[in-house]
């Protein structure tokens, strides 16, 4: 199995978590996507990763979609509730974390424009969705249910994996004030194997 990713993409992180903590074997191909002679329109028309290529040569892209693949394998630890409704409550967890991700790579692809090309109204339209969805998560997580619970799960690795994100872009700095929660989630991670091991360079 190949994981095709970046070191420094959250959503090629939490597929890395996911595979580690199931004690899946895989080997990782680093190709970022706009680096010079990339790769990676072989595997995902769109250009983008996580891209997974199964044992068989069959291709997964879109981290969500990976994440129920590897699921389906039946590795242990369950990453999902086998509850349906349940499993599409973390999965809701999931998207809000990926979008929030989505908000801070628009914010560094944005500042690294030249100032006068960029958009402010643009800019606080992503931030916005930043600390709104920061504000939501924080609740959820201190109602230790579907994110924060006693087991691991994929909101919580989407979680964790967006946060160190926006510390290592050093997007929303002050995005840990009144979210004491969070804190306590994301210090707890990262001391697991899974988490120090995926840390980007």
């Amino acid at each position: 199995m190949k994981l095709i990713g970046s070191y420094t993409s959250p959503y090629v992180r939490k597929i890395s978590v996911m595979l580690i903590e199931k004690g899946i074997s895989f080997e990782f191909v680093n190709d970022p996507p706009t680096s010079a002679g990339s790769k990676v329109t072989n595997f995902n028309p769109l250009g983008k990763v996580p891209a997974l290529v199964t044992e068989e040569g069959e291709v997964f892209y879109d981290s969500p979609i990976i994440v129920q693949y590897i699921e389906l394998l039946g590795a242990s630890p369950t990453l999902l509730p086998p509850e349906p409704l349940e499993a599409l409550r973390v999965k809701q967890i999931e998207a809000l974390a990926d979008g929030v991700t989505d908000a801070a790579v628009a914010l560094v692809l944005e500042n690294r424009r030249e100032a006068a090309q960029r958009s402010e109204e643009w800019i606080i339209r992503q931030r916005g969705k930043i600390l709104r969805g920061l504000d939501q998560l924080e609740k959820y997580a201190s109602q230790r249910h579907l994110l924060n619970g006693e087991s691991l799960n994929v909101a919580d690795i989407s979680v964790a994996c967006m946060l160190g994100y926006l510390n290592f872009r050093r997007i929303a700095p002050g995005w840990c004030v009144e979210r004491p929660t969070l804190i306590k989630l994301v210090e707890r991670l990262f001391q697991r194997e899974s988490f120090a091991r995926t840390t980007p360079p």
